[in-house]
């Protein structure tokens, strides 16, 4: 499978944190519901994107046995695992890698990046799914790693680790034990020196290009992935929940009597009324946005609750007018020189 094909990957990759307990305990009976009602809207192939972080491998515990209950067979499903966590003990009342993110857990998960520790992740990743194999696989979250650094040569020991990561991965791959290789970011940039050492097959994005934020220099960049075929998957892609509704804009809580955020709030305000306008939601024109990029061939979403299921499925082929686009420039919502939506040659529809 060349997965930088855009009929590779399917135009939206469910995520499963809450499968791990993210927040709230999720019940057995809830997670079939989801899983059962993912496969019941999607044919063919379903992707799903899950990390040994999620829950301290709790997500890939529950995703494997979810899909076993349902005799779903290992073809149909296109698994990208995440690597770089792997589960220990619990020693406290609560996990050490996240304190407050994960609910009920019974392990904890410490920072495994390295050649050696690449393979003991995807060892343990793949135990997890009990049956299953993860055939997507990247280091997870690298720029985090990166920016952990103290000193200069703090920095470059790091590099070494995620070299000798990819090292692991690129060998996998030719093992026939991965179908592709890529990396999961929420700094681009690092994904861009990723590419300088490492063949990858795709590239994904967290948080970074969306119709709030779309920097010129990110839509150079996936133009350039797109030339050198290499995919793009776009997540994070509601600002963690705050373009929908939420008080939280990239983890951080925001208070409308600061002046910082008072100038978010007014952008929602804005962008909101214009959906309402063409009789759309916000997260649809999020959704379609994000995929707008000849590049981007695929956007992933959480499915925290069964209605979500069928909501996120119908938003990934949701087409909106251009005049709406030409709105959004009109009003510098988005850049007025964004060139895939909102020009003659975008279309007009």
């Amino acid at each position: 499978m060349q997965v930088s094909s855009s009929s590779a990957i399917p135009k939206i990759v469910f995520g499963t944190s809450s499968l791990g307990n993210i927040y709230r305990v999720m019940a057995e009976e809830t997670r079939d519901q989801i899983i059962g009602r993912v496969l019941d809207v999607c044919p063919g192939i379903i992707a799903f994107d899950s990390a040994g972080k999620y829950g301290a491998g709790l997500a890939l515990e529950n995703l494997g046995q979810s899909l076993k209950r349902f005799n779903v067979p290992q073809e149909r499903v296109l698994i990208s695992n995440k690597l770089g966590w792997r589960r220990i003990p619990l020693q406290g009342d609560e996990p050490t890698f996240e304190p407050g993110v994960w609910v009920d857990l019974k392990h904890d998960a410490v920072q495994d990046i390295s050649y050696d520790g690449i393979l003991r992740c995807w060892e343990e990743g793949n135990q997890f799914l009990a049956g299953y194999d993860a055939q997507l696989l990247s280091v997870h979250d690298p720029d985090e790693y990166l920016a952990a650094a103290d000193s200069d040569q703090d920095l470059e020991k790091r590099w070494d680790d995620i070299r000798g990561a990819y090292r692991a991965l690129n060998e996998l791959r030719e093992a026939g034990k991965a179908t592709a290789i890529g990396t999961g970011v929420k700094d681009w940039r690092i994904a861009q020196q990723i590419l300088e050492t490492c063949d990858l097959d795709w590239v994904m994005i967290a948080g970074c290009f969306t119709i709030y934020d779309h920097d010129q220099a990110l839509i150079e960049f996936i133009e350039s992935l797109r030339r050198r075929n290499v995919a793009v998957i776009n997540s994070a892609v509601f600002h963690g929940g705050f373009l929908t509704g939420g008080d939280f804009f990239n983890y951080r809580q925001l208070n409308r009597d600061e002046t910082r955020d008072a100038e978010l709030y007014d952008w929602r305000d804005r962008f909101w009324s214009l959906c309402q306008q063409f009789e759309t939601t916000p997260a649809e024109a999020a959704v379609a946005f994000s995929v707008s990029p000849p590049g981007v061939v695929s956007v992933a979403l959480n499915n925290s609750r069964v209605k979500w299921v069928d909501i996120n499925a119908h938003m990934a082929t949701v087409e909106l007018p251009q005049a709406f686009w030409r709105e959004l420039k009109e009003q510098q919502l988005i850049r007025p020189d964004y060139p895939y939506l909102g020009s003659s040659s975008a279309g007009s529809q």
